[in-house]
C-alpha cells in the first residue's frame, strides 16, 4: 500500500483533484482555508501566517526566492503552487524532479479573483471558489459606492524605503476603492520592482495627505520618513498622517489585500481619529 499522492516507485503519482499541495506563497494557503480545502496542504511557505492556525498546522518548506528542494519532495506533492517570475529558480528545480506546478501571476484586483477562482477549479472546488470570488467582488463594490467627502485625499504608497518603491499593482486599485487617490497611478501596470522606484523630488512635488507604508517584511520607521530632506512640508508628514499596514494584510495578492488590507486602508483615509 502507498501513500496518498506516492507512487510504488517513490515518486508523485498524477491525481485530480491534487491531494498533496505545496504553496509557496501565502495568498493560495489562505485561499485553500476558505475554501475548506486546507486538508490538501502538506508544506506552506515561511512567510505564511493566515489563517493564524497555519503556524502550527504546517510544515514550512521555503522562504520567498528559495526553497528547500529536498523537503519539498520528500513531502510527495502532487501539485506545487508558486507565484511570479521571482519563484522561477524554484520552480524550474521542481519540474526537473518531475513535479507538477503552477505559477499564479495575479497583479491585480482582477488577477486576484481570478487567482481564487482558477484555484478552486484546480482542487475540485470550482462552485466554492465562486462563491467566494463573488463575495469578494460585492464588498469591494458596496466599498466602493460609500459616500466620501470630496475632493478625494492624495495617498502615496511606499512598498520599499531604499530606494523608495511605490505602485504596486493591486494596492494602488485599493486606494482608489477606498476614496483615495494613488498619487502614482501609472505606476500600477509595470510589474518588476525595479520599475516602480520613485525619486524623493516627485514624492515631494505630489503633495500626498496620506503615506501608507508597508517595507514588505520590516517594520516601518514613521521617524525616518519624516526625516527625509524636504519632506517636512509634505501634508501628510505635517499633518502626522503616515500610517504602517502590516504586510501580511497588503503586499499578498490574496484575500487578505481585499478584506483586511482594504480595511487598513479605509480606515487611513477616513478615521479622523488617527
Amino acid at each position: 500500500m502507498t501513500s496518498p499522492g506516492i507512487c510504488a516507485y517513490g515518486t508523485p503519482c498524477a491525481t485530480f483533484p491534487p491531494r498533496r499541495i505545496v504553496c509557496l506563497t501565502e495568498e493560495t494557503v489562505e485561499t485553500l482555508y476558505l475554501l475548506g480545502e486546507q486538508d490538501r496542504i502538506v508544506g506552506v511557505s515561511g512567510y505564511a501566517v493566515r489563517p493564524p492556525q497555519v503556524r502550527r498546522e504546517k510544515p514550512r518548506v521555503s522562504a520567498f526566492v528559495s526553497a528547500d528542494i529536498p523537503k519539498i519532495l520528500a513531502l510527495g506533492p502532487d501539485l506545487v503552487l508558486a507565484f511570479s517570475d521571482l519563484q522561477a529558480g524554484i520552480v524550474a528545480d521542481l519540474v526537473r524532479a518531475g513535479i507538477d506546478v503552477h505559477v499564479f501571476n495575479q497583479r491585480d484586483v482582477a488577477g486576484i479573483l481570478a487567482m481564487i477562482r482558477t484555484l478552486g477549479a484546480l482542487v475540485g472546488a470550482a462552485k466554492r471558489a465562486e462563491e467566494l470570488a463573488q463575495g469578494l467582488e460585492r464588498r469591494l463594490a458596496a466599498i466602493a459606492a460609500t459616500p466620501r467627502p470630496s475632493p478625494r485625499p492624495r495617498v502615496y504608497f511606499e512598498e520599499w524605503d531604499d530606494p523608495l518603491i511605490s505602485g504596486i499593482g493591486w494596492v494602488s486599485e485599493l486606494i482608489e476603492i477606498a476614496g483615495g487617490t494613488d498619487i502614482f497611478p501609472e505606476l500600477r501596470h509595470q510589474q518588476a520592482a525595479k520599475d516602480r522606484i520613485v525619486a524623493a523630488e516627485a514624492v515631494r512635488e505630489a503633495a500626498p495627505e496620506i503615506i501608507l507604508a508597508s517595507w514588505c517584511g520590516k517594520k516601518v520607521v514613521s521617524a525616518r520618513i519624516r526625516a527625509r530632506e524636504g519632506w517636512s512640508d509634505i501634508p501628510a508628514v505635517r499633518d502626522d498622517r503616515i500610517v504602517e499596514i502590516r504586510s501580511p494584510i497588503i503586499l499578498q495578492p490574496g484575500p487578505a489585500a481585499l478584506t483586511d488590507g482594504l480595511d487598513a486602508i479605509v480606515t487611513a483615509l477616513w478615521d479622523k481619529r488617527r
